[in-house]
């Protein structure tokens, strides 16, 4: 999961609304948002090569979604997966804040991440870069890529932006939502003079920077948007293949 933008305590029906992409090598096996093969309650992706997953929700109140964090230097191959951070979570009953309190003392075994989990009471951001931290997230609409929290890059400010315009012209029905996929389906890249510099180079830095990447090999493989308040979570995820070319939708609503 590379983008992602999230109004907190905004909507009045549904107090937490997540909007995502992911974006991954098309060739890295993945599963299509399902019912989690260990527990009926959850549901989301799965990742077939390292196991784990990007993003999942459970009928229990609980979610959970995972960043990595865009650094020059490889990924160390013994790292454990940040996939599990999120499965771990999900199938738990930690409090977030707990949970996050606990990560603290064994978030260095995992490869650079930023990590949302919410409980159903609370939402609680943990991350490892340039160190390790967690807090409680307060009311409000905020944006996570590939650098630390709310951190500016294009992308994540055009996305919270069409976030909030969408929630201006309040949309009282899950149908509604089609101008938010809208929004995750943005192709455009940033100019030269915004994108960051995380040492991957120019080229590599003006692929990335569009809210949807389209390429061969690698790009956007899902956009999710989940609903969930006090009686039911509602997921959807529609599924890319190479160069953005769209392969299918699922949609689930857990009750609670």
């Amino acid at each position: 999961m590379c983008l992602i933008a999230l109004a907190w305590h905004v909507h009045p029906r549904y107090p937490l609304l997540l909007i995502a992409n992911r974006d991954e090598y098309h060739a890295r096996p993945t599963a299509p948002a399902a019912v989690h093969p260990d527990a009926a309650q959850v549901f989301g992706g799965r990742d077939l090569e390292k196991g784990g997953s990007w993003l999942l929700a459970s009928a229990r109140g609980r979610m959970a979604a995972v960043t990595n964090v865009r650094l020059p230097q490889p990924v160390d191959p013994a790292a454990a997966s940040r996939g599990q951070l999120v499965s771990e979570f999900v199938l738990a009953r930690d409090s977030a804040a707990g949970y996050g309190e606990q990560l603290a003392a064994r978030a260095a075994h995992y490869a650079h991440f930023n990590l949302l989990a919410w409980d159903g009471a609370e939402l609680v951001y943990a991350g490892t870069h340039p160190e390790y931290e967690t807090q409680r997230l307060q009311p409000g609409v905020h944006v996570l890529s590939n650098a630390g929290l709310n951190s500016p890059w294009p992308k994540a400010l055009r996305l919270r932006q069409r976030l909030r315009d969408w929630l201006d012209h309040e949309h009282g029905s899950t149908a509604m939502i089609e101008p938010l996929f809208a929004a995750l389906a943005d192709r455009e890249q940033a100019r030269d003079a915004e994108l960051p510099d995380t040492g991957v180079g120019i080229e590599r830095e003006r692929f990335l920077s569009a809210p949807f990447i389209v390429g061969a090999d690698y790009g956007t493989r899902c956009s999710t948007i989940v609903l969930a308040n006090d009686e039911e979570i509602d997921f959807t995820e529609r599924r890319f293949g190479p160069l953005g070319n769209y392969l299918g939708e699922v949609r689930q609503t857990l009750s609670r």
